[in-house]
């Protein structure tokens, strides 16, 4: 059965790295904005907030590479899917399809890889919008004691390779849908069709999202240093937009992210992890009023 896609939205295959291409959906007419998905999803978390946007933007929504219809390169090395290495992926797409600049907003996995792309790719990203982590970084330094459990995910998948492999594979829809059952406030945001196109785009990329998540328990970090000792940081418009798990874990997120950012617009929301699906309405008006903002 074939999986829902975005209604009036071109799909293509584009080459980014190589033997790698990234599954895109490209629809609408404008100034361009690439929006990347999270974990446990695909592209189609976008689907009203694309909608939306398309009325007067060019929205290019891909699956990232390891995820989705996209390319699933084996594990070569921590670049093969370091967040340099999908930066350097979103930005060779979006000049492939003719942008040389270009609004960049990122949910959970993909807001990471738009936060690595903001750093890399300055001249390419004219707003950046992240959202619902905190910077690799931020992240590890946030997650301590019993707290932590929160993000048990993390940690099976920084395992070396193998284990974490075989135990995913082992029970892959139970594992992957505990993420969807537990992360939404609302459960019907997420209908089942779509999630039938989640679970079965995970459950065939197994090592591919294991590897993703190993990178951010890795080289992900040293980048993430290594610019925080260059005193590197985000020099676009920045809008995140989070839920408060501050409160829970102790830790202040507006200046945690303060600290990456030069111009930044922080703000907690009431919805659930995937606030795109849960309050795309919410979601679309921070994003246009982000790119409204004046850019030299």
């Amino acid at each position: 059965m074939a999986h829902p896609t975005l209604p009036g939205f071109t799909y293509r295959r584009v080459p980014v790295d190589g033997a790698v291409a990234l599954n895109v959906a490209v629809g609408g007419t404008g100034s361009p904005v690439v929006l990347l998905h999270g974990f446990p999803q695909t592209h189609l978390m976008w689907r009203h907030v694309a909608a939306d946007l398309a009325v007067d933007h060019t929205v290019i929504c891909p699956d990232l590479r390891g995820y989705g219809d996209s390319d699933k390169p084996a594990e070569a090395g921590p670049d093969t899917y370091s967040k340099r290495t999908m930066a350097n992926d979103v930005v060779t797409l979006a000049r492939t399809l003719g942008h040389e600049r270009f609004a960049l907003a990122g949910h959970d996995r993909g807001a990471l890889v738009a936060f690595r792309a903001g750093l890399d790719h300055p001249a390419a990203i004219t707003h950046l919008a992240c959202l619902d982590v905190l910077p690799t970084l931020d992240m590890w330094e946030a997650l301590h004691g019993t707290s932590a459990a929160v993000g048990f995910h993390l940690y099976l998948m920084a395992q070396p390779p193998g284990l974490p492999e075989r135990m995913i594979e082992a029970s892959a829809d139970a594992f992957f849908a505990h993420f969807l059952d537990v992360w939404a406030h609302d459960p019907d945001a997420v209908p089942a069709d779509v999630r039938d196109a989640y679970l079965a785009a995970c459950r065939a990329a197994v090592p591919s999202i294991v590897a993703d998540y190993r990178a951010s328990a890795g080289v992900d970090v040293e980048h993430d240093k290594a610019d925080r000792a260059a005193g590197n940081r985000l020099t676009m418009p920045v809008r995140v937009l989070q839920q408060d798990w501050g409160a829970a874990l102790g830790y202040e997120a507006a200046a945690l992210w303060g600290a990456w950012a030069t111009d930044l617009r922080h703000s907690t929301v009431s919805c659930g992890h995937f606030m795109a699906e849960e309050a795309p309405g919410e979601i679309t008006a921070a994003l246009r009023d982000l790119m409204a903002r004046q850019v030299d």
